[in-house]
């Protein structure tokens, strides 16, 4: 169902909401107008909120967000976070979110154009205000819709296991510290930034404090080192404002919606989230996970993710969807009656190849009342020394495959559970020609479903290119072809039994969906699903630093973002199990020095076990046939 308006629009530019430190931030006010007089209209409407670090004035923002839902009957308030664009203040990356949350949202319940209930929504920094504001539990608050956003920052999306997303650090270098209040006062700092290609930040890593080009803004130059040192036992990882794990209890019971895909970056923080809180409050909660990537409208409506077809079924429209849940929640009205869990189950395409050159994964809408879902039947596949991949256990006493890891050298990312790799495409324009806003972005990595295997474009592969089961530091272990369908949904588990003759070093994980030699694709079609990190000295989500002892064996346990995919028969189930994953997540330099201590780099002797006390496996969650 599509929606038609029923308003006109008069807006209210920088409006300001004095938070509890004094600090000023201003919001642009958007509320609905009589159609022919074009004043606004008398009667008070439900509010709509959303904070944003990307200028409150950005056209899209404005005809998506601001004029599309007053010209339905809602107040909207877009508001640009504390030290971002028109806001007074210093912007620290997610740290004030929490309290300036929920002081925006007292605040516009006070307005008299308001009718007291006031509704969250947005998407990725948008959406991780959200959730940091419910910790405060503003009274009025009464709905949130909270695309693609985050949980516990230690645990994923900042850090996992101690390694580090180095998104945030591209970010910091682009569409965010481009647009820093530094860099929009002064021309010559813009000039550097503009100018950055981060791509040569990355391949003389590790970023040095005073050295890199966030050196010309200090402010984003220490979030950035404090996300990426902070120990894990530090207060920093229980803030409000970056971990709602902490929270959960005293967060606001309202009806929610968790939305993500298999392939954003918040993936599991989403359903982490969803998993939490919907049976721990009274308020209706619900899941939706697509197949596309990181994004809101634009991505919704595409049939693909990377180089992976999913078909027209898998489009939904973001707009419309907020509506309906907004309109139910917010104004009694009968426009939502979805089920509880809605999943893409992906994977029931033919194989094929698009026009485009996508692979056809194909897929298709299912439904749940729970997450993980109620049948579900966890199964461990297990590696074993001849590379199988099998339910069976490994009967072998002594069995392992060894290989060097050379951080020098790391295992470059393609797609997969990625955003905000960008740099600013290099152009000759200066900034006064071509501003920074109109400055096109590249990404570093792909997003979504990739062949795994390097190409010209492949940041960090050199020729000859080829697939990455290649490289001599990535271990394979895969099923004999299925003939059976196996089905998969929920979240994945690596349980991964190695040694190491370093101090310190990292064990990767990924999933992977084998298709076999086509006429479309000759060599196969080894398609990413999930992946995940370990760092060694914090495996277990330690919060202290625990250093391994040389060649001991330890369990090194991964979760892998959720996902859901039916493996066709034929295909194979593969583990991909490495050291490194660049530049989705930082480098070990197997030294054992504090992170972004210094340059050294030691070449690790690594060694994974598939044997019977030793029995390295992947966690499926197996769904009935």
């Amino acid at each position: 169902m599509t929606s038609d308006p029923d308003y006109d629009v008069v807006v209210r530019h920088d409006a300001t909401v004095e938070t509890r430190d004094g600090t000023e931030l201003a919001t642009d006010i958007y509320r609905p107008a009589g159609p022919e007089s074009g004043e606004p209209i008398a009667e008070p409407k439900p509010a709509l909120l959303v904070r944003t670090p990307y200028d409150k004035r950005e056209r899209e923002r404005v005809e998506r967000q601001g004029n599309w839902y007053a010209e339905r009957g809602y107040v909207v308030a877009i508001q640009d976070v504390r030290g971002r664009f028109a806001s007074e203040g210093e912007f620290y990356l997610l740290k004030n979110e929490a309290e300036d949350g929920a002081d925006t949202v007292e605040w516009l319940a006070e307005r008299p154009y308001c009718d007291g209930r006031v509704g969250t929504m947005g998407t990725s920094y948008m959406a991780w205000v959200q959730n940091a504001l419910a910790t405060r539990d503003p009274a009025p608050l009464s709905a949130m819709f909270v695309n693609q956003g985050a949980a516990n920052a230690w645990t994923a999306t900042l850090r996992h296991h101690g390694a580090f997303e180095l998104r945030w650090l591209t970010w910091a270098l682009t569409i965010g510290g481009g647009f820093a209040k530094r860099a929009l006062d002064d021309p010559d700092v813009q000039r550097r930034l503009a100018a950055t290609d981060t791509r040569d930040v990355l391949a003389s890593e590790p970023v040095v404090r005073g050295q890199s080009p966030l050196r010309w803004i200090p402010n984003y130059e220490s979030y950035v080192f404090d996300y990426m040192t902070t120990p894990g036992s530090d207060d920093f990882w229980t803030d409000p404002s970056i971990n709602f794990e902490a929270h959960y209890d005293e967060s606001a019971d309202v009806p929610t919606v968790y939305a993500g895909s298999w392939y954003d970056s918040y993936a599991k923080a989403t359903c982490d989230n969803f998993t939490a809180l919907a049976d721990r409050k009274e308020s209706d909660h619900f899941l939706l996970m697509g197949a596309w990537t990181h994004g809101g409208q634009s991505t919704w409506t595409k049939p693909y993710a990377g180089e992976t077809a999913f078909g027209a079924a898998m489009t939904r429209d973001y707009l419309e969807t907020k509506l309906r849940f907004f309109d139910h929640y917010l104004k009694g009205r009968e426009t939502w009656d979805e089920p509880r869990v809605q999943y893409f189950r992906m994977g029931t395409g033919d194989g094929t190849s698009t026009t485009a050159g996508r692979l056809r994964h194909g897929g298709e809408w299912a439904t749940g009342t729970d997450w993980p879902l109620p049948d579900t039947e966890f199964v461990s596949y297990y590696a074993h020394g001849d590379g199988r991949l099998a339910p069976e256990r490994p009967a072998e006493t002594d069995s392992a495959t060894t290989y060097e890891f050379d951080p020098r050298d790391p295992v470059p990312t393609i797609g997969g559970n990625c955003s905000s790799y960008y740099t600013f495409e290099p152009r000759p324009e200066s900034i006064e020609e071509l501003p920074v806003a109109d400055r096109p972005t590249k990404s570093l990595t792909g997003r979504g479903g990739y062949d795994q295997r390097t190409r010209p474009e492949t940041f960090g592969a050199e020729p000859p290119y080829g697939p990455l089961e290649e490289r001599n530091d990535v271990v394979v272990f895969r099923t004999p072809p299925l003939t059976d369908p196996v089905e998969v949904a929920g979240p994945i588990r690596v349980r991964i039994y190695a040694s190491t003759d370093a101090p310190d070093t990292d064990f990767t994980a990924k999933l992977v969906d084998e298709y076999p030699s086509s006429a479309d694709f000759p060599s196969g079609f080894a398609l990413n699903l999930t992946d995940s990190i370990c760092r060694a000295r914090y495996r277990g989500y330690r919060r202290e630093p625990d250093f391994v002892e040389p060649d001991e064996i330890y369990a090194f346990e991964l979760e892998l973002y959720p996902t859901a995919n039916v493996f066709e028969p034929g295909h194979r189930i593969r583990l991909d199990v490495s050291s490194s994953n660049y530049p989705r997540y930082d480098v070990n330099h197997n030294t054992g020095d504090e992170l972004y201590g210094g340059r050294e780099y030691h070449r690790a002797t690594n060694t994974v076990y598939h044997e019977a006390d030793h029995p390295t496996h992947v966690e499926l969650p197996i769904q009935p046939s």
